[in-house]
């Protein structure tokens, strides 16, 4: 069984074990969060909108920050340049059950 979870503008597809990075969650290292859940897939029956009845409940294991992305514009024949430097927040988790 595998279910389609929704987190940060994102969809995942996820079963009962899969650790992942997702968009920076509310919450310390150890604590649940409930996330979502759009679409199931059991064998041969799919379940999508309103009548999914599932929530995946995942366990937080870490929050961090992603590697430094440069941006770097400028304007030829202009002597205009930015250069900017970014590191996006995520939250690493795992998740412990679909039900």
């Amino acid at each position: 069984m595998y279910a389609v979870i929704a987190t940060g503008g994102k969809q995942y597809r996820v079963s009962v074990g899969d650790v992942l990075e997702v968009e920076k969650l509310e919450g310390a290292a150890g604590d649940k969060v409930e996330l979502p859940v759009i679409m199931t897939v059991d064998g041969e029956t799919v379940t999508a909108g309103a009548k999914v009845a599932v929530k995946a409940t995942a366990g937080i294991l870490a929050q961090g920050k992603d590697k430094k992305l440069t941006i770097f514009k400028y304007k030829p024949k202009k002597n205009v340049r930015k250069k900017q430097g970014h590191r996006q927040y995520f939250t690493r988790i795992k998740i412990e059950k679909l039900a």
